[in-house]
């Protein structure tokens, strides 16, 4: 059994987070039921900042709240001292709703709204991350219109390719995100950006990839960045006080994954910053991440209660829970790996290999292909692991399934952070035909 954080089996032979006993969760809450160990956030929070701190470089760690987003998680971040990543007006009218300090949200986007662009003015928020032109242009003149100035940063795409899965590879030149660094985009964005009244150029930001393993890919992220901005100084006398290097850190779903530990990720990006403005004579700017994944992934835990089963002689047995891709897509989505356990008796010795269906009417709805467990018995409660990124902010209604809640665990205190959907949840904003359309 993989154990993160504070997860354990306690006396009752029962698998433990936060000091709680899972049984007793499903039984208080019910299942499907995500839960977070808090404290395990909470070390991985200061683990990124304790590190730039040892380092003696000027920093922020902005969550990326689309890895989970809610107003008790902004508030645990509030409280850890982060900044906030938000990618759209939910995220940021969430965070407004969290009470999280404005001038340390950072807005992203590829297609931000007239609305979102107003809504971010009219908070004041720390920094809009523009992501083109038609982007660029509208900011532009909304601040106009206000007379007012904003800070931002440009996002680029520095042409790096990191090692991780197609899907969410976002710093190669081929991206629907920011502007081009080789191809002339962000020179252009910059001498817009400088000329314009209406905004403050904090710096520039990319963001490479997702589940990432190794520091090659940032590394050559700040060579091709630094080079430009060397070359940007000579020709336009600017310089950034802001570098975003974005996040992307892995974390660790199965045994086959091996991230590195979050500091190292942070010791590696500062060490080459450091050299290349040193080389180039020029100031270490401030420096800037958003991990997200890496912040609350192995934090959460994913309760089931075991339903039907059907064997296939000489094929599979397929064990079916109460949730599926309604709560976590990502196996279906990215093909991803997860690791589970039978949450009631996690030591118990192994015996079967089955496959965790799901219970959305879809044949691609499988969490686990093949999972080695105990004799399965009618009351068994599944725990999957590390399901605390893009679980619940990624979870749906298909099937007219009502997504689960959320509960914080820690020491040895569980609550309700996010209240179960009802059928009435539903329905609420349907609307009944008054005459026949035929």
């Amino acid at each position: 059994m993989i154990e993160y954080g504070t997860m354990k089996v306690n006396g009752k032979g029962h698998l433990e987070i936060g000091g709680v006993d899972t049984v007793d969760l499903a039984a208080r809450f019910g299942t499907p039921l995500y839960v977070y160990d808090i404290a395990l956030i909470r070390q991985r929070a200061r683990a990124f900042k304790e590190t730039f701190q040892t380092l003696g470089v000027t920093a922020q760690v902005a969550y990326a709240s689309k890895a989970f987003s809610s107003i008790a998680m902004l508030q645990i971040a509030n409280e850890e001292g982060l900044s906030l990543d938000v990618v759209s007006g939910g995220e940021l009218y969430t965070a407004l709703a969290a009470e999280f300090p404005v001038e340390k949200i950072h807005f992203h986007g590829n297609n931000k709204s007239r609305e979102e662009l107003e809504m971010a003015l009219d908070a004041n928020i720390g920094c809009i991350v523009v992501d083109n032109f038609y982007e660029l242009d509208m900011l532009e003149r909304l601040c106009r219109s206000r007379k007012c100035k904003v800070p931002v940063l440009l996002r680029v795409t520095p042409g790096i390719e990191a090692h991780t899965h197609d899907y969410i590879l976002t710093g190669q030149e081929d991206s629907k995100f920011g502007f081009g660094l080789q191809n002339g985009q962000a020179e252009a964005a910059l001498k817009q950006a400088l000329q314009s009244n209406s905004f403050e150029l904090l710096g520039m930001h990319c963001h490479i990839g997702s589940q990432i393993f190794e520091t090659t890919g940032f590394v050559l992220a700040v060579q091709k960045i630094m080079a430009k901005l060397v070359e940007w100084n000579h020709k336009y006398h600017y310089f950034p006080e802001v570098l975003n290097l974005g996040g992307g850190f892995g974390i660790r779903y199965t045994n086959e994954d091996h991230p590195l530990p979050p500091g190292y990720y942070v010791e590696e990006i500062v060490k080459e910053v450091k050299k290349q403005a040193r080389d180039n004579g020029l100031k270490v700017p401030e420096i800037w991440i958003e991990p997200g994944r890496s912040l609350v992934g192995e934090a959460g835990t994913t309760l089931y209660s075991v339903g039907s089963s059907k064997e296939v002689p000489n094929v599979r047995k397929y064990l079916a829970v109460d949730g599926g891709m309604s709560d976590n897509i990502r196996p279906a989505l990215y093909d991803a790996k997860y690791e589970a356990v039978f949450a009631n008796r996690p030591l118990e010795k192994c015996e079967e290999t089955v496959s965790i269906a799901g219970k959305c009417c879809e044949s691609g709805d499988m969490l686990i292909w093949d999972l080695p467990v105990p004799k399965p018995e009618s009351d068994d409660l599944l725990a999957v692991f590390c399901t605390g990124a893009y679980g619940y902010s990624m979870a749906n209604n298909y099937n007219r399934i009502p997504r689960p809640p959320v509960v914080f665990v820690e020491s040895g205190r569980a609550e309700l952070v996010v209240k179960r959907e009802t059928y009435a949840d539903l329905i609420r904003n349907d609307i009944r035909l008054r005459v026949s359309l035929t």
